[in-house]
């Protein structure tokens, strides 16, 4: 059966070549044209052979070639004439398409109104009959579009994969993204899935053939279906689906032995198609939720575009895929700041494919050295910054207060003065949710920071100074996601500090498109906060992800650390949740902090912390 679909495969590559060749499309043309007249008289004969048969003629035979010698000649020019009119013989359709169908009607009903015309010219005792010209209209129509569909399904079956060679597959979603991707896997006979069902809930879809593909109910008919197709993967592909649906439809398709793929998120399926290159394997993070993002691109260009931008921690998880998505901006020049060669190294490897790190897009500098600082600042004069280096681990931090001083106080500071120096027209401060009301060394540094920006925004002249607020990220190192699944790894056990804690999740693609968006409507002095949806119950993770590793792993609750909070806060106590610009970004304004209050070298970095904060 491998060889058979292997031949078929030649055949429609060969055909393929053949025909994408210009003398070949000509020929085509010759002979589209020849099957149309050809249709157009068939059309004729059939009408005046109805006629004559209802008017009771005896020499059907002798009328029927009678008038068609003379009728013939007239039909060919008039069709050939109102066909390169149309343009159904010039222009390149889709055999069987409703463009190339609203050219056979109109070419035909150009054809009958001419030859309608002809007839009432024609005084003669033996005129082409007007009932006949009517009726050959209709039929040359029918004729003319039924050999342009056939090829259609003829094309269409040599391009469809075979089920010996393709694994077959049922579609969970018959909206538009469900549908585009099977009419990409039915066009492709290499494809390396053959759908065989859709499942929706919508029950309006049910009993319908979608591209050929049957709709066979909802998800409580996966066993079911799966039994009747043979079917051996699923595909969920409904963009919008939320963790809760993603979760029920994963636990019933593993009751079914179900192997489980998913269509992500693409920013709009109006840009592109979707493509069989986008399926991809289900993650822990499909689990945990998914949002559709829309960005503003206009809103982004006009501060983005052919200007310098500059990008500290541009080795992290979030710096560099923020690299990575403002090079979709066109930036005048992108420079990647990071104190870790190998983190500049993978972050240039993954945006321009070559990383030799000779090129000034990457710069190693330290936060801390003020000298390299202020010497790139006026030497390469961006216009733009986006500050997301800083130390995140808060256990370590509760350790290590000094470093976080040093690094997130000290470090923004020196990035906000050469800034204001250079003439920076946007600086964008990355915080996290922990700067809300904080108890921790982390948050207090955090909190710090926002309020140092803010001190800036309203003494630095034109340029506009923000930070932007979220949560935990998915994805990024040292994450809750990335330890669970070391310790699945490992054997076990799988430790949580309280069964009640709750934690905002997005993911890097989320949370940079929402920065990115944030430099373009925020107003200088304010903090944006980005709404991370409902807060997820970390146990429920755990246990979420324990039970998809198929193994028995322990789940151990080990205790609340110092600088934890329970319930993790997006907003402090007096921040107003307002949102006048984008949907998912609120707007709150934060207390400046004096910037002389900030000392170089504190004997005791958390106890200055607390107190500027308590005091400022």
């Amino acid at each position: 059966m491998g060889a058979k679909q292997s031949s078929r495969n030649r055949i429609w590559l060969t055909a393929e070549r053949i025909g994408n060749s210009k003398s070949f499309q000509s020929l085509t043309s010759v002979a589209q044209f020849v099957i149309d007249i050809l249709a157009w008289v068939l059309a004729v004969a059939i009408a005046l052979v109805m006629r004559s048969y209802l008017q009771g003629e005896v020499d059907i035979r002798g009328v029927v070639q009678d008038t068609l010698i003379r009728v013939l000649p007239v039909v060919s020019v008039v069709q050939a004439l109102t066909g390169y009119i149309v343009g159904i013989y010039r222009r390149r359709w889709r055999y069987g398409s409703f463009d190339e169908v609203k050219g056979l009607i109109l070419s035909a009903l150009i054809t009958t109104v001419v030859l309608m015309g002809i007839r009432f010219l024609d005084t003669s005792v033996d005129a082409f009959p007007r009932s006949a010209i009517i009726a050959g209209g209709i039929f040359g129509l029918f004729f003319t579009t039924a050999s342009r569909y056939t090829w259609r399904l003829v094309r269409e079956q040599l391009r469809r994969p075979s089920a010996h060679n393709s694994t077959k597959l049922i579609i969970y979603g018959a909206g538009e993204g469900g549908i585009q991707i099977v009419n990409t896997m039915l066009r492709n006979p290499n494809s390396m899935y053959l759908p065989v069902a859709f499942l929706d809930d919508n029950s309006k879809t049910h009993r319908l053939r979608i591209s050929g593909v049957p709709v066979l109910g909802g998800r409580d008919e996966i066993a079911k279906v799966a039994q009747r197709t043979g079917a051996s993967t699923l595909l969920i592909a409904i963009p919008s689906a939320d963790s809760i649906v993603v979760s029920e439809i994963v636990e019933l398709a593993r009751q079914s032995n179900l192997e489980v793929k998913i269509l992500p998120v693409v920013q709009s399926l109006d840009d592109r198609e979707v493509d069989t290159a986008d399926i991809r394997d289900l993650t822990d993070e499909d689990l945990l939720g998914r949002r559709r993002v829309k960005i503003n691109l206009d809103e982004i260009s006009q501060y983005l575009v052919n200007r310098r931008v500059l990008v500290t921690g541009a080795g992290g998880s979030i710096g560099s895929e923020l690299c990575r998505q403002l090079v979709r901006f066109n930036p005048g020049e992108l420079i990647m700041l990071d104190r870790d060669e190998s983190a500049l190294h993978e972050v240039q490897l993954s945006i321009y494919g070559r990383a030799l790190l000779d090129t000034p897009q990457t710069v190693l500098a330290d936060l801390r050295d003020k000298k390299a600082i202020n010497e790139i600042f006026e030497t390469r004069k961006p216009q733009v910054v986006f500050h997301a280096a800083a130390l995140k681990h808060l256990p370590l931090l509760e350790r290590y207060p000094h470093e976080a001083y040093q690094t997130n106080v000290l470090g923004t500071l020196t990035m906000l003065s050469a800034a204001q120096r250079a003439g920076v027209e946007v600086f964008v401060n990355i915080s996290t949710d922990k700067a809300a009301n904080p108890i921790s060394v982390l948050g207090f540094s955090k909190r710090i920071a926002e309020r140092l920006t803010a001190a800036f925004a309203f003494n630095s002249g034109p340029g506009k100074y923000i930070s932007v607020r979220f949560g935990n990220v998915l994805g990024s190192r040292g994450s809750v996601l990335m330890s669970f699944r070391d310790q699945i790894t490992k054997g076990g056990p799988v430790t949580v500090t309280h069964r009640g804690v709750t934690r905002y999740f997005m993911t890097i693609s989320e949370a940079v498109q929402l920065v990115v968006q944030a430099g373009a409507i925020g107003q200088t002095g304010e903090v944006l906060v980005l709404d991370m949806g409902k807060p997820v119950n970390i146990h429920d993770v755990a246990e979420q992800l324990v039970k998809n590793s198929g193994k028995p792993i322990k789940i151990e609750v080990v205790g609340l650390r110092v600088g934890e909070k329970v319930n993790e806060e997006l907003f402090s106590e007096g921040e107003i949740d307002e949102r006048p610009r984008h949907p998912l970004i609120s707007h709150v304004l934060v207390k400046a902090i004096d910037q002389t209050s900030v000392v170089e070298n504190p004997s005791d970095s958390r106890e200055l912390m607390i107190r500027l904060l308590q005091e400022q």
